[in-house]
């Protein structure tokens, strides 16, 4: 690779870059800007005095550590018992052989074409004949059902394991059950960490579920951020919107930053056999 050719290929990753992050930026640079900046034009690009203060007014003007706290367990309690579940049945479509498994797992793949929008009413439906609207059952259902997904990734992740191995666990007395737990899922971190991260990214930022089943005084952060930061006038106070937004990015960030490593090697590892 000759040298100009690499800087090239440096400028083009570099304006790549920032494209991506323009957004980002655009939005700290939102958080920090006064009333008067923000309604002024054309807009200011940097804010003459930046204002920290509207984090700690984002913080205040809404319950926002009662919703963080909403979204938090709900996004734990979604992406732990998702990540098992479809750990679980996707060992079993790895490791089990039963007649009309292939046409099964075929079916479970093609639920991946249809909205998750197009079943909510329905859902909400059986919800509420059950008495489980503004309770957080419905994410400890949906966790429990798996999501089909995931199955496919840990399903590719089991079936590439040798097959000696599970044959010396079952020489030795392991039952599949024990097998599960000791042997598979422990080797199974990468696909774990792309499960716990995706799913957690979904829970924290799903609008519309904690909308329709849950009340105001038990909602998510997502849905006490998109009616509370207003004047008294009820328009929109655009930059506490945007110093809440800049809160509500960082558990996510945080997140992906930490398992960054295991995320791509999960979805890289899972087509492997």
């Amino acid at each position: 690779m000759s040298r100009s050719y690499r800087y090239a290929l440096y400028v083009v990753l570099a304006a790549v870059v920032l494209a991506l992050l323009s957004p980002i930026a655009w939005l700290v640079l939102t958080s920090l800007k006064s009333p008067a900046e923000m309604a002024a034009f054309p807009p200011t690009w940097v804010p003459d005095e930046p204002r920290f203060g509207n984090y700690a007014d984002a913080v205040t003007s809404i319950d926002f550590l009662g919703a963080t706290q909403n979204s938090l367990t709900i996004a734990i309690i979604h992406t732990t018992l998702t990540t098992l579940s479809s750990a679980w049945v996707g060992f079993g479509f790895a490791r089990f052989s039963a007649p009309g498994r292939k046409q099964l797992f075929v079916v479970l793949l093609s639920t991946m074409m249809l909205p998750g929008i197009v079943t909510l009413v329905p859902t909400y439906l059986l919800f509420a004949k059950v008495d489980l609207v503004n309770t957080f059952w419905p994410w400890v259902l949906w966790g429990l059902g798996g999501s089909p997904f995931l199955i496919f990734l840990f399903r590719q992740f089991f079936a590439g394991i040798p097959r000696e191995m599970e044959e010396a666990a079952v020489i030795d007395g392991c039952g599949y059950a024990r097998m599960f737990w000791r042997i598979f899922l422990p080797q199974s971190w990468p696909v774990i960490a792309a499960s716990v991260i995706l799913n957690f990214t979904w829970s924290w930022g799903d609008f519309v579920g904690p909308a329709l089943l849950l009340s105001p005084d038990s909602t998510t952060l997502a849905v006490a951020m998109a009616g509370g930061y207003v004047n008294e006038q009820g328009l929109p106070l655009n930059n506490l919107v945007a110093a809440g937004a800049v809160l509500y990015l960082l558990p996510v960030l945080v997140l992906f930053l930490f398992m960054q490593r295991r995320f791509v090697s999960g979805l890289t590892t899972t087509g492997l056999k």
